[in-house]
């Protein structure tokens, strides 16, 4: 028999066997219980499936606790199938996720790769569709070895074809690294984020340009892929061309560095092969480097300036030999800040073929290519000068020996027919001669083909393809005639006293006019000057322009003379000036007759006809001014001319201009 001590003992080593089983049976039990509320809650989610792509309603059991989630296409749905799960017996807690399917506008999904692995949506998707269905859609275009992490809510008033535009939205993400995101806005796609290579960046840009149908695209935020070994380079081609490569970090860059080179090349091709990417190495401005390529680019006659590993370096033949020094200089002294010189290694040839060319557009006239000497330079602009009114004129030639004799005559012929085009681009290269342009009027244009050969120096040649532009309509004379009035009106021409200089306040009103006489192809404009106010002095005439454009003023006829200009000047319609002879004589019987009815005046007399000829050929000097303005701006010959025997205009009728048919 055991003894009392040790029955004690092996009653406390059964309690913990006890305690054992205590636990077992509870978590049995607790077990039990969960699988029970798991078994009746999922019954219940099920039938919310009835009529619907899934069951909306999601629960969840945390041990005897239940969580509702999901949207219920309505309210009463809801609240049935809460009502069903507060009666599962052995809950403890309800905690209610839910929700009611609304309508939104705008219907905004958002989907976001925040690592590599998981992408996760946000905001409303389609009720109509069903979360499993939208993520079996989007499941071939997760990136490789991604899962998709659904937090958005279903919502009515998606789009058509949502599941399309999602699954393309998803796919772009393929080729943007962590941190990209893509959002459906109703039918707008908007993506942001950074290319994963060279190669993505190509695949985004081609895939972009196709959005499924019925999409849009808005913001596109895609940043170039990040380089090691960041470089760029200009070639310059034999024909003047310009070819691009290499990296540009972004389009503002990009358009940035085309607008220099299109500037560089002047009017030869530009071909485009730049890469976006990023790479450019700390502390260097891209904007400086590019300015600093293109200006060193501007010195080759053929060659190559590249950009590679921070180093500048520049081969090929120059333009001339002052373009290898300042070649040599650029490289010394201009050098953007974090970037190292290399090699330079430029010749200098003869300059074959010898080429200059002008070119005029709307507000400017580029003068480019190589001139002989300086003399030559400033002979060139003063012609320019006078000629172009208010463009701009742009020097960018360079001085080279190697000009074709006659290079100055040749210029003197072809400009004049130059400045009457609208646009225009004038290129000699050795002794050959091509104008390009657009003239107002077909006449002109055919004018030009048959007499500027003829006015070239012996060996010269020329080339005209000279266009007469759109056709305009005739319209009728009452129509023209409100029109010119409607112009002019408020705008007064008046020259400064004893001037006979356009002033710039001019322009617009002669351009206006100019351009309605394509419209009035039957009406020829009469110029009329006016006279200085009485007792005014001449002012001083500084501008360079006015001052030219007097010494080139035709000569003007004195009153003395208008009879004898009558007998042999043509009027720019054919006839004769007959009335000029009649007016003279008429002005000096007036003058006899006040002589002899006020002897007191006879020696005031005697000074009156001078004073009246110079009036009347400064006003005259002022029409042919205006004339001379409109035939550069395309005015035929015989369509605008000054009207003999008219008296000259008042100060403060400033400059008169009609039609005539």
């Amino acid at each position: 028999m055991a003894s009392p001590r040790f029955a004690h003992l092996g009653w406390l080593l059964g309690l913990p066997l006890l305690s054992l089983i205590a636990a077992s049976a509870a978590y049995l039990g607790a077990q039990r219980v969960t699988e029970t509320l798991q078994r009746q809650a999922a019954e219940i989610a099920s039938a919310t499936g009835e009529g619907q792509p899934e069951p909306w309603l999601k629960v969840s059991v945390e041990g005897r606790d239940l969580v509702a989630s999901g949207e219920a296409p309505e309210e009463a749905q809801r609240q049935a199938a809460l009502g069903r799960l507060t009666r599962i017996e052995g809950h403890r807690r309800l905690t209610d996720r839910t929700g009611v399917i609304e309508e939104v506008s705008p219907f905004v999904w958002s989907v976001e790769r925040p690592v590599a692995g998981r992408l996760e949506t946000t905001g409303s998707r389609p009720a109509e569709v069903g979360a499993f269905e939208l993520a079996q859609r989007l499941k071939p275009a997760l990136p490789r070895d991604a899962i998709l992490s659904d937090r958005a809510r279903a919502a009515r008033g998606a789009p058509r074809d949502f599941p399309d535009a999602a699954a393309f939205a998803v796919e772009r993400l393929q080729d943007l690294t962590t941190g990209a995101t893509a959002t459906l806005n109703d039918t707008v796609i908007s993506i942001r984020g950074e290319a994963a290579s060279l190669a993505a960046y190509d695949a985004l840009r081609t895939a972009l340009a196709t959005p499924p149908q019925g999409y849009t695209l808005g913001t596109v935020e895609i940043l170039p892929p990040v380089v090691d070994d960041f470089h760029f380079g200009i070639a310059r081609r034999p024909d003047g061309s310009l070819e691009l490569d290499g990296h540009v970090a972004s389009e503002a860059a990009r358009e940035e560095i085309r607008a220099a080179a299109a500037e560089a090349a002047d009017g030869a091709a530009l071909d485009d092969r730049m890469r976006d990417a990023r790479g450019l190495p700390p502390g260097i401005d891209g904007s400086a480097l590019t300015r600093f390529l293109v200006r060193l680019a501007g010195l080759l006659h053929e060659g190559r300036v590249s950009f590679e590993h921070g180093t500048v370096s520049v081969t090929g033949n120059a333009l001339d030999a002052g373009a290898v020094t300042e070649a040599d200089t650029l490289m010394r002294d201009a050098r953007p800040a974090g970037v190292a010189a290399g090699r330079v290694a430029l010749t200098a040839q003869a300059i074959a073929p010898y080429v200059l060319r002008i070119r005029r557009n709307a507000d400017s006239v580029t003068v480019s290519g190589h001139l002989p000497d300086q003399a030559a330079r400033e002979a060139l602009m003063a012609r320019l000068t006078p000629r172009f009114f208010h463009e701009k004129i742009r020097d960018r030639t360079r001085l080279a020996d190697g000009a074709p004799a006659d290079l100055a005559t040749a210029l003197t012929a072809a400009i004049d027919p130059f400045s009457t085009l609208a646009s225009a681009e004038l290129t000699l290269t050795d002794k050959s001669l091509r104008l390009t342009g657009t003239s107002l009027y077909p006449e002109s244009a055919a004018r030009l083909s048959r007499t500027l050969p003829q006015a070239l120096p012996t060996g010269w040649t020329a080339s005209v393809s000279v266009s007469s532009g759109e056709p305009v309509a005739a319209t009728a004379s009452a129509e023209c005639g409100r029109r010119l009035a409607e112009r002019t009106a408020g705008h007064p021409l008046r020259f400064a006293p004893g001037s006979a200089a356009l002033a710039p306040d001019f322009y617009p009103v002669l351009d206006a006019v100019a351009a309605l006489a394509r419209a009035c192809p039957a009406e020829r404009i009469e110029v009329v000057g006016h006279l200085d106010p009485v007792g005014a002095k001449p002012e001083a005439q500084t501008d360079p322009v006015a001052v030219e454009a007097a010494k080139e003023s035709t000569p003007r006829p004195t009153v003395k003379d208008d009879a004898k200009a009558a007998k042999t000047t043509k009027s720019r319609t054919g006839k004769t000036e007959d009335a000029a002879a009649k007016t003279t004589a008429k002005r000096e019987a007036e003058a006899k007759e006040a002589a002899k009815s006020d002897p007191a005046k006879s020696n005031t007399a005697k000074t009156e006809p001078d004073k009246l000829e110079a009036g009347a050929d400064l006003a005259r000097a002022r029409a042919l001014a205006v004339i001379d303005y409109l035939q550069k701006a395309g005015v035929p010959l015989d369509r605008a001319a000054a009207p003999a025997g008219v008296a000259p205009l008042s100060d403060r009728q400033g400059v008169g201009l009609s039609l005539r048919s």
